[in-house]
């Protein structure tokens, strides 16, 4: 039996692609195993987000190359569908294929044979049209679900439309289905994933109200599923993060009062620059009508510092605005030049050690509206997933509101929800509590 492993970087939809090209060999006789343990393929499924990313998937390949010099290497994603040429030169690549071709990777590659050189496959970003569909299993207690692809937002800093082209979604049909053939394998909880998920849009959907509540009717359907008892939202745009979701998801018991919104910066002058389709007072407005709705909710924010033009004085109106926010936590993002974007042919550049400085500075930032998030839920009860993870004998979880709790360790716990009563923060940033 021939075996193959996998490494994925980046995303929650890398993740959910990554499990059903698994299951695809899987399908063909292939059993998983670890890149340590000789496998015969490895298929790497690239992010191409920052910089670090790139410069962590070179280190991956040379790695493995040195591990396992007999392991027919494929790379794809994000990556291999922006610079297939460079890929395809990097020692131990044995074929690079595009986002779409990643799907179809046995009727393109019959044998995984070395030859040594890189075969490249790949179909240019303009004519990504088709959507396929994908989930996580049997890697986490959750699922991660695809609903939508692709990106028609083009925001002046970001590669994924090169990546992966316009933007599609799955029809409601068929994302219900996959969430019961994922209820009936025992997950609890499913994390809507996608680019933008918030544009789904069915192919040949007429949705009741017009494009915008596409998204509505889809959250709808899946609340009647039986046996999924979690869903949550991955990051949504805030321009279209209506009033509807937010009221649907407040009266909802089965979707999680979990939002994660992007703002990038709070800054109306660096928003323009980015091309983002919104104004700092619309992203307050959001967290605002969410707090009103649900004051027990968690709310994350992506936000990106030193981008072309934001001056110390951009930098502290970010600051002020993130430290006023009723917010939870922060992803912090370094600004890093990629090619053909727009931004990287920006004037008045910031220095790294600047782009660092003020990376610290938010970094610091979440770490205290998280702590004030966690000590505001100290005393209460609430309703916990948890994982299989068995860290100095405690078992973690998450929390409706994804507080990240940690009990003794009990088999038993895993993958099932329990009421726990929260009783105190730790340094390691959970909670300590007991059911």
């Amino acid at each position: 039996m021939q075996k193959v492993a996998f490494h994925t970087l980046g995303c929650k939809l890398n993740f959910s692609e990554t499990s059903s090209i698994a299951r695809q060999f899987e399908g063909r006789g292939f059993k998983r195993a670890e890149i340590g343990d000789s496998p015969d393929v490895v298929i790497i499924n690239t992010c191409s987000v920052t910089e670090n990313a790139d410069k962590e998937c070179r280190y991956i390949v040379r790695k493995i190359h040195r591990t396992a010099p007999d392991a027919f290497i494929i790379m794809t994603g994000c990556f291999a569908q922006l610079k297939p040429e460079a890929i395809s030169k990097i020692p131990g690549v044995d074929a690079v294929l595009g986002s779409a071709e990643k799907f179809n990777l046995f009727d393109l590659l019959p044998s995984f044979q070395k030859n040594g050189s890189a075969k490249v496959i790949t179909t240019p970003a303009e004519e990504l049209a088709n959507f396929n569909a994908s989930y996580s299993i049997g890697d986490h207690t959750r699922s991660f679900l695809k609903i939508q692809d692709g990106c028609d937002y083009f925001c002046s800093f970001c590669t994924i439309p090169l990546a992966r082209g316009k933007s599609r979604s799955d029809t409601i049909e068929n994302v219900v289905r996959q969430a019961k053939e994922i209820a009936a394998k025992g997950i609890k909880e499913i994390v809507l994933t996608g680019v933008n998920i918030g544009d789904f849009e069915p192919p040949s959907y007429p949705p009741k109200g017009g494009k915008k509540n596409s998204f509505l009717q889809l959250i709808m359907n899946l609340e009647t599923i039986p046996g999924i008892e979690r869903f949550r939202i991955s990051s949504i745009e805030p321009n279209l993060l209506t009033d509807d979701i937010i009221e649907f998801v407040a009266q909802s018991k089965k979707f999680m009062p979990h939002f994660h919104i992007p703002l990038q910066s709070g800054s109306d002058k660096i928003l323009k620059l980015m091309r983002r389709r919104y104004k700092k007072e619309l992203f307050a407005g959001r967290v605002i009508t969410i707090k009103n709705l649900i004051p027990y909710c968690c709310i994350g924010v992506d936000v990106i510092t030193g981008f072309p033009g934001e001056t110390e004085d951009d930098f502290l109106a970010t600051y002020l605005f993130l430290n006023e926010l009723d917010i939870s936590y922060l992803h912090v993002f370094t600004y890093s030049e990629r090619e053909n974007t727009v931004a990287a042919g920006m004037k008045n550049k910031v220095p790294v050690q600047e782009r660092q400085r003020r990376t610290k500075m938010l970094i610091n930032l979440s770490y205290r509206k998280r702590r004030v998030f966690y000590e505001q839920h100290l005393g209460t009860a609430r309703q916990a997933l948890f994982e299989g993870t068995n860290e100095n004998g405690k078992i973690l979880g998450f929390t409706d509101n994804y507080i990240r709790v940690k009990i003794n360790y009990d088999s038993n716990l895993i993958n099932s929800v329990r009421t726990v009563s929260l009783k105190s923060a730790e340094k390691d940033g959970t909670v300590g509590a007991h059911v």
